[in-house]
């Protein structure tokens, strides 16, 4: 482990004071823990995603603090004076807008340099989205990959998701609701006809979840008007059975390659048409298995 990163707190300053990371409510606001609302009423500080929205709950709550704007936009300059208030041996609990901070959410950089500065964290746990969802989405739980939000660009969003393609555990994605159909549709094409659980406004009075193939989320969500809400995405891992294709599909695909009697956009058709793979799925890997062939 690098010698920035304290393996224990032994080598923490006597007279620093305390980083809280606090996990907020994400929709439901019971869903506060009493450890978090005696944080929230003994720091010195509360740096928050947003102000005015942490300062009306706390409010409603009886609690008063003095707080510091602290959100992706101005992360990097509000570090270095949230990181001087805590040598100075001041309190701060940061909070985002809701669930757990630095968990794609702000956060991530000031825990860093904490860190590397051996200033004392702690943990508050409560609401996540990430687990809320999953733990409810009736997908296998034993072992997942979160992966927050994936990129806007579709090219580079592709990319992403061509990386998880071949992970065997449940994928957990966050997404807009204006993006979400194209998010469906791009896993869909890439991944194929997987079982997921959409997770929408969890806690909220209008949660929902929608449970079935990509292909018929797509459907339902296809005759709405519009779609609102938070949304939390959870996607089936690769099946043994859809490893078992790909060991097929490579043999497929060397063997009419190797023949040259097509090209190569034909049988990309045909073997799509034969095996129900998606055709990004397919199309890549006749171009990989072209390459080596040119190269033998």
């Amino acid at each position: 482990m690098p010698s920035t990163s304290p393996m224990n707190n032994t080598t923490q300053k006597d007279n620093s004071g305390t980083l809280y990371i606090v996990a907020t409510p994400i929709g439901n606001q019971q869903d506060i823990t009493l450890r978090a609302l005696d944080v929230l009423c003994s720091v010195d500080f509360i740096a928050a995603e947003d102000t005015r929205k942490t300062g009306r709950f706390l409010k409603s709550r009886g609690i008063k603090a003095r707080f510091i704007s602290y959100h992706e936009h101005n992360e990097k300059r509000r570090c270095p004076q949230l990181l001087e208030k805590l040598a100075s041996g001041l309190s701060v609990a940061i909070v985002s807008n809701a669930g757990t901070p630095s968990v794609s959410d702000p956060g991530f950089r000031l825990v860093q340099k904490a860190i590397d500065q051996n200033i004392r964290i702690i943990p508050i746990p409560g609401a996540s989205a990430a687990v809320s969802a999953l733990s409810a989405s009736g997908l296998p739980s034993d072992g997942f990959t979160f992966i927050g939000f994936l990129a806007r660009k579709r090219g580079r969003r592709t990319k992403q998701l061509m990386r998880l393609v071949d992970l065997p555990w449940t994928i957990i994605i966050y997404e807009s609701p204006k993006r979400l159909i194209g998010l469906l549709d791009d896993i869909y094409q890439i991944m194929g006809d997987r079982s997921a659980v959409l997770a929408r406004e969890m806690t909220k009075r209008h949660e929902e979840f929608l449970r079935g193939r990509l292909s018929e989320l797509m459907q339902v969500l296809a005759e709405r008007p519009d779609i609102k809400g938070e949304c939390t995405l959870i996607v089936a891992g690769r099946s043994a059975e859809a490893a078992v294709d790909t060991v097929c599909l490579k043999e497929e695909l060397t063997s009419r390659l190797k023949q040259k009697n097509m090209t190569l956009s034909e049988i990309v058709r045909e073997v799509v048409e034969k095996t129900g793979l998606p055709k990004k799925q397919v199309y890549s890997e006749a171009l990989n298995i072209k390459k080596m062939i040119n190269h033998e």
